[in-house]
């Protein structure tokens, strides 16, 4: 009889290790392939070859239409939010107000008793009276209280009645932020980026099969580049001869308009939805996928 080894015993209790390999248990790690990756030249939010990019200061580049819609539906829900706002502040106030005049009527109402005496007033600490101090010989008092009382009952085993949490909403921020660093970001920090187009070949390009050259050293841009963007003038190089050439000379190497260092801004490469951006596009999160298939589902990572 031949003897059983782990890859071929399958009468144990347990997953042996090769079992648990073949299901596709533990974390799997692999690289990310390039249509994972969002192409330098893409808006951060259609996904598409930009069109009019404008680029905010941490250097994430979008369409010039993608981000001034983001914006004002940005303001309109701020808005919608100051409204519920102001509303749930107007009720909260109309409700103490309610509080305290109904606080005053029940302490005239128990002061015009004791003064006529009536009826007798008792503690609200003894839990066999009623809890507003009336007794059956004032019935229009014990009616309009038990109503109320009814009214405002809590009680889970009426549907009518069953208390509600109230939903409190907290003041809302009031500036816009980018949709990509979630750093707070106005239209006026917003530049134009212009790209240069390889021309060299002489035949028209579509904007899908474009390619884009650093004017200063001509070399062909691509995700494996550096890109800095220049927000003075908005023309964008590789970030060789932005160190080399233009934070030194203070000059643009494509209009000689003058900068200043503060005016380099590093492109941001990388992916959305698959991987952060960054130069580590290394997947670190996984789940099972399922059986037999020895791979993992990628989940958005994080840079390490």
């Amino acid at each position: 009889m031949p003897q059983r080894h782990s890859k071929n015993n399958n009468d144990l209790a347990f997953f042996t290790y090769d079992e648990k390999k073949k299901l596709g248990y533990g974390t799997q790690k692999e690289r990310l392939g390039r249509d994972s990756i969002k192409p330098f030249d893409a808006c951060c939010l259609c996904l598409k070859p930009f069109i009019d990019p404008m680029s905010c200061q941490k250097g994430h580049v979008f369409c010039k239409e993608c981000i001034l819609e983001c914006l004002l539906a940005q303001k309109k829900d701020i808005q919608r939010k100051l409204a519920s706002h102001e509303l749930q502040k107007k009720n909260e106030k109309e409700e103490e107000a309610e509080k305290l005049l109904l606080q005053k009527a029940r302490e005239l109402d128990a002061f015009d008793q004791q003064n006529h005496g009536a009826v007798p007033q008792y503690s609200d600490r003894n839990q066999s009276q009623d809890k507003n101090g009336f007794h059956g010989a004032n019935s229009v008092k014990v009616t309009s209280y038990e109503e109320e009382a009814l009214r405002t009952m809590k009680a889970f085993w009426l549907p009518s009645a069953t208390p509600v949490a109230p939903v409190k909403v907290d003041a809302p921020s009031t500036s816009t932020v980018c949709p990509e660093g979630n750093e707070k970001l106005k239209l006026k920090s917003l530049f134009p980026v212009y790209f240069t187009e390889d021309t060299s070949e002489g035949k028209p390009s579509s904007s899908l099969d474009r390619t884009y050259i650093c004017p200063s050293c001509k070399v062909t841009l691509t995700n494996t580049l550096s890109l800095v963007a220049l927000s003075s003038c908005g023309h964008v190089f590789c970030k060789k001869c932005a160190d080399k050439f233009i934070a030194v000379d203070k000059v643009c190497l494509a209009c000689s308009k003058c900068c200043k260092e503060r005016n380099l801004v590093n492109l941001e490469k990388g992916g959305t939805g698959f991987a952060g951006h960054g130069d580590h596009l290394v997947a670190t999160e996984f789940k099972h996928l399922g059986s037999g298939s020895g791979l993992g589902l990628v989940r958005p990572a994080t840079k390490t």
